[in-house]
């Protein structure tokens, strides 16, 4: 069976999971989007309300921040030549507390090594938020999220960890201002590489 056949089966298969039906508020929508060309790969969360709506993966207003801290177009975001989408769980996973409930552990389990390798052109991993964080990063990752993105050159040039850029992380973003004097730039420049 030729590559391009078994992602097809792949994609087909994670459209058609269940796998944790019974937990989510909602029946299951997976939204992700990869390609064996992709040279990015986006690691998030799970997918927020208006994405489970919309069905396009980080079309809210985290992904406009995400694509400004890259300075990407949605174009070019939405190019699977240049961008795998793949969050740590497929389905949008309900409300908790404060915001959204974490990402299904199953889906992680159950889908992402599959996926990593149908994607073998890959040269840079954004690892959005603390949930990608400790699956990629596993001992590597420090004990809180601003620690592990504090120390963000120390996972380079594989990975850039970031916080999410949810709104609701404004007051962290005011917090450390080096994320968005020193960080930002630096992605920014890799990303330029890697898409132009």
């Amino acid at each position: 069976m030729n590559q391009t056949s078994t992602i097809a089966v792949l994609k087909k298969n994670i459209k058609a999971c269940t796998l944790c039906a019974d937990h989510l508020p909602y029946p299951p929508k997976p939204v992700f989007s990869f390609s064996m060309k992709s040279k990015i790969l986006v690691v998030g969360q799970a997918p927020g309300i208006k994405v489970h709506e919309s069905g396009i993966p980080w079309n809210d207003a985290s992904g406009d921040r995400l694509r400004e801290w890259m300075q990407v177009s949605k174009e070019q975001f939405y190019d699977t030549r240049y961008f795998s989408i793949v969050p740590m769980a497929f389905c949008y996973p309900g409300k908790g507390k404060s915001g959204d409930l974490p990402p299904r552990r199953e889906c992680a389990e159950k889908w992402m090594q599959p996926i990593l390798e149908k994607v073998p052109q890959i040269k840079l991993t954004l690892l959005i938020g603390q949930y990608s964080q400790g699956w990629f990063l596993n001992e590597a990752k420090k004990n809180t999220l601003t620690e592990t993105v504090k120390s963000w050159e120390e996972y380079q040039p594989k990975y850039f960890v970031l916080p999410h850029p949810s709104p609701r992380n404004n007051i962290w973003l005011k917090k450390n201002p080096w994320f968005e004097k020193k960080l930002v730039p630096r992605l920014k420049k890799k990303v330029k590489e890697l898409i132009s």
